[in-house]
C-alpha cells in the first residue's frame, strides 16, 4: 500500500527524492551527471596519453572531427606516444585503451590471456550472425570447438586440399576466366574476382559445395550478398556511438537490423539446408563407424561434425565461422599484394616471377614446394604488415589490470591491439616502415648475382600479430598462406598486372579489411 501511495504522489523516484530533500531536479539531474563523470573517469589519474578529453564529453569532439579517418589519426596518437599505447575516452561509448606495444599485446594474449576474453558487448554484436562458432565463443565452448578444427588443419587434410580441391579451383575455374579476360582486353575488377574465388574454395572446404559462378559478367549470388551484408552490418553496430542504438531498431524490426535479420534468415537457410541433406546422404551411405583415419583427412568440416554427433545448431555457428574467416582474409591480402607489386619497383616483380617459375620447373605446385617459396611469403609478409586483412581486435577484460606499460585499465573496458597501426611504427620496422619491401623479412641481404633466398626472420607474433597469437592464434594460417601462395604464384606466372588506377587505393576497414571501389586492372599474358 506504501509503495502504491508513493506511485500515486510523485511521477518518478527522481521527484520523490527531490521532495525529501527539498532541492530542484535540476540539481538532482546534475549531481547524477557528476556521479557518472566520477565513475567514467575512475583510475584516470595515472599518466595516459591519448586525445583531448573534456568532463562528460570526453573526446567527442575530436572523435568527430576525425570520424573519416580513424586509422590514421589512431595512428598518428600512437605514433607520438611514448608507450605505444593510447586511452581514448569519449560520451556514448566504452573507455577504450589501443596498443601497439609488443609486450603489451603479450600480456593481452597470452600472459593474463584468462582476464581477457572477447567478451559479451564483442560477442552481442556478431551473436545474430556467427551464432557462438568458434570466432565468437570464449572459454568452454571455444576450446571444444578449437580442438575440433585442429583436425581439419592437419598437415595430411592440407596436402589433401593443396593437391584437390586448390588445384582444381585454380586450374579449372579460376585461370580460364583470367585467360579469357586477358584475350578479351577488358578491364577486371581483380578483388571481386578473388572474393568470389576464396567464398568457392572456403565453402568447398567447410561445406563440400561448389558454390557460385567466378565469371564476372554474372551477377553475385544472393547468398554471396547476404554474407557481405551481415558482415557490414555487423561491423557498422561496432561503430554506433551506443549499443542501445543498434540494439532498439533489432528489438523493432526496424531500419539497418531489418535488413540484418532478412540477410542473417537467408545465410541460415541455405547452411541448413546443405546440413540436412548431407546428413541424410551420410545416413543412406551408412558413413557411422566405417571411415578410416584416411578417409576423415578428406572430409569437409560439415561432414566431420555430422560424424561426431554435434547438434545442428552448433555445426551451423560453427561453419558460418570459419567461410567468414576464409572467404575475406585472404582475398584481401592477395588483392593488396598483387598491387602493392604492381607499385613496386620492376624488380620486386621480376624476381618474384623467377622464383614462381623455378619451383614450376623443378617440382611442380604442391603443398612442400609451395612452403618453399621463400620471396612469395615475404611479399606476403610485407604487404599484411602495411594493409593487414583484420585491422584491429579487442578483448575486454574480467578484472582491473594493469599493462606491461603502466597503463591501467578495468573491468569492461574495450582493451584493443591495433595491427594495422603497429605495421606503421617506427619504432617496431624502422624509417621505412612505409614502404614496401619484403626484404626485410630475411636474415641475410639478396644473394649476389641473384640465386635462393635463404631463411626468413623469425618475428614474434606480438610485433606482428595479423594472425593474432597465444592461445587463440589462427588455426588456419598454414592453410590460408598455402592458399595464398598457390593463387598468386599461378596468377603471376602466367599474367602481367597493371592497375588501372593511379594512386594508393582506399583502405577500408570493415570485420575484414578491403580495397575501397574494387581493384580494376588489365590482365596480359606474359611471353614466356
Amino acid at each position: 500500500m506504501e509503495g502504491a501511495a508513493h506511485h500515486l504522489i510523485f511521477s518518478s523516484p527522481e521527484e520523490s527524492v527531490c521532495a525529501v530533500l527539498k532541492i530542484s531536479p535540476l540539481i538532482v539531474i546534475i549531481g547524477l551527471l557528476l556521479l557518472a563523470e566520477i565513475r567514467r573517469t575512475r583510475g584516470s589519474s595515472s599518466i595516459t596519453f591519448g586525445p583531448p578529453a573534456y568532463p562528460f564529453i570526453g573526446c567527442l569532439v575530436s572523435f568527430y572531427r576525425n570520424r573519416h579517418r580513424l586509422l590514421d589519426w589512431y595512428t598518428e596518437m600512437l605514433s607520438n606516444s611514448p608507450t605505444g599505447t593510447i586511452v581514448v575516452d569519449r560520451m556514448g561509448a566504452r573507455r577504450t585503451v589501443v596498443t601497439t606495444n609488443p609486450d603489451n599485446v603479450e600480456y593481452i594474449l597470452k600472459t593474463h590471456f584468462g582476464n581477457f576474453p572477447k567478451g559479451k558487448p564483442f560477442t552481442d554484436i556478431l551473436g545474430d550472425f556467427l551464432g557462438r562458432g568458434i570466432f565468437n565463443a570464449d572459454g568452454h565452448l571455444w576450446r571444444a570447438q578449437r580442438k575440433l578444427a585442429c583436425h581439419q588443419f592437419s598437415v595430411r587434410s592440407l596436402r589433401n586440399y593443396t593437391a584437390g580441391t586448390l588445384r582444381d579451383g585454380v586450374q579449372a575455374k579460376l585461370i580460364p576466366i583470367l585467360e579469357r579476360l586477358a584475350d578479351e582486353g577488358c578491364v577486371v575488377d581483380l578483388q571481386e574476382l578473388l572474393r568470389r574465388f576464396a567464398f568457392s574454395m572456403i565453402c568447398k572446404f567447410s561445406l563440400g559445395v561448389d558454390h557460385g559462378s567466378l565469371d564476372p559478367a554474372l551477377p553475385e549470388s544472393p547468398v554471396t550478398r547476404a554474407f557481405d551484408t551481415s558482415s557490414m552490418i555487423c561491423a557498422l553496430r561496432g561503430a554506433a556511438p551506443l549499443p542501445l542504438i543498434w540494439k532498439a531498431r533489432r528489438w523493432a524490426r526496424t531500419g539497418s537490423e531489418k535488413i540484418l535479420s532478412d540477410s542473417v534468415g537467408k545465410v541460415h537457410g541455405y547452411v541448413n539446408s546443405i546440413i540436412d541433406e548431407r546428413a541424410e546422404t551420410m545416413r543412406k551411405m551408412d558413413y557411422e563407424g566405417s571411415t578410416s583415419d584416411h578417409e576423415m583427412d578428406r572430409l569437409d568440416l560439415l561432414s566431420r561434425m555430422l560424424l561426431d554427433g554435434h547438434e545442428k545448431e552448433e555445426i551451423r555457428d560453427m561453419v558460418i565461422s570459419f567461410v567468414m574467416a576464409g572467404r575475406d582474409t585472404t582475398s584481401a591480402a592477395v588483392t593488396w599484394l598483387l598491387w602493392a607489386v604492381s607499385q613496386a619497383p620492376e624488380e620486386v616483380e621480376a624476381e618474384l616471377v623467377a622464383e614462381i617459375a623455378g619451383t614450376f620447373e623443378e617440382t611442380g605446385m604442391n603443398y612442400d614446394s609451395i612452403k618453399e617459396m621463400r620471396f612469395l611469403e615475404a611479399c606476403l609478409l610485407e604487404a599484411m604488415r602495411l594493409y593487414p586483412p583484420v585491422i584491429w581486435d579487442s578483448k575486454h577484460p574480467l578484472a582491473d589490470d594493469v599493462l606491461p606499460d603502466g597503463t591501467p585499465v578495468r573491468s569492461g573496458d574495450r582493451v584493443t591491439y591495433f595491427p594495422y597501426g603497429m605495421g606503421r611504427m617506427e619504432a617496431l620496422w624502422g624509417k621505412d616502415r612505409l614502404e614496401f619491401k619484403p626484404d626485410r623479412w630475411f636474415v641475410e641481404p639478396t644473394p649476389e648475382g641473384g640465386g635462393r633466398r635463404g631463411a626468413l626472420k623469425k618475428v614474434s607474433p606480438y610485433k606482428y600479430p595479423v594472425f593474432q597469437a597465444g592461445p587463440r592464434d589462427c588455426i588456419g594460417k598454414d592453410m590460408a598462406f598455402v592458399q595464398m601462395k598457390y593463387v598468386v604464384a599461378s596468377i603471376l606466372r602466367r599474367f602481367e598486372i597493371r592497375s588501372v588506377h593511379r594512386g594508393t587505393p582506399v583502405f577500408v576497414p570493415l570485420l575484414t579489411a578491403h580495397m575501397g571501389g574494387g581493384f580494376p586492372v588489365r590482365l596480359r599474358k606474359r611471353q614466356s
